[in-house]
C-alpha cells in the first residue's frame, strides 16, 4: 500500500525547505565563520517528502559538508581517498591552502 506523499524539489540552498531536519554543523575548533553559502549546516535538502521527511541531501561545495570556513591563512583539512601501499583505497585527511581548498573538492584535484 503506497504512503501519503508531499515531495518539494529544493533549487539550492535558498529553497523554502533546503534545511528543513538538517542539523547546524558544531565549530570543530579549527575554521573561523560559518559558510556563506550554507550558513552554517554543510548540507541541505535538494527534495525531500513533507509527509516522511525522506530526503536526498546536497552537500555544500564551499565548505566541503563543514559548515564552517578558514577565514585567515591556517590550511584547511579535507578529506581524501589515496591508495595505501598494501593496494586497498584508505581515508586520509590532507591539509591545503584556503584557496586551493575551494577548487579542491570541485575540479576533484584531491
Amino acid at each position: 500500500m503506497a504512503h501519503a506523499s508531499n515531495i518539494v524539489e529544493c533549487a539550492g540552498p535558498d529553497s523554502p525547505y533546503a534545511f528543513e531536519n538538517v542539523p547546524l554543523q558544531p565549530r570543530n575548533g579549527a575554521l573561523d565563520a560559518k559558510c556563506p553559502i550554507c550558513h552554517g549546516f554543510g548540507q541541505w535538502n535538494s527534495q525531500i517528502d513533507l509527509v516522511s521527511f525522506r530526503c536526498v541531501r546536497a552537500i555544500c561545495d564551499e565548505c566541503h559538508g563543514a559548515g564552517w570556513v578558514e577565514t585567515g591563512t591556517d590550511p584547511v583539512a579535507l578529506p581524501d581517498i589515496v591508495m595505501a601501499p598494501e593496494g586497498y583505497p584508505k581515508w586520509i585527511v590532507r591539509y591545503v591552502a584556503q584557496a586551493d581548498a575551494q577548487t579542491a573538492g570541485r575540479d576533484g584535484m584531491l
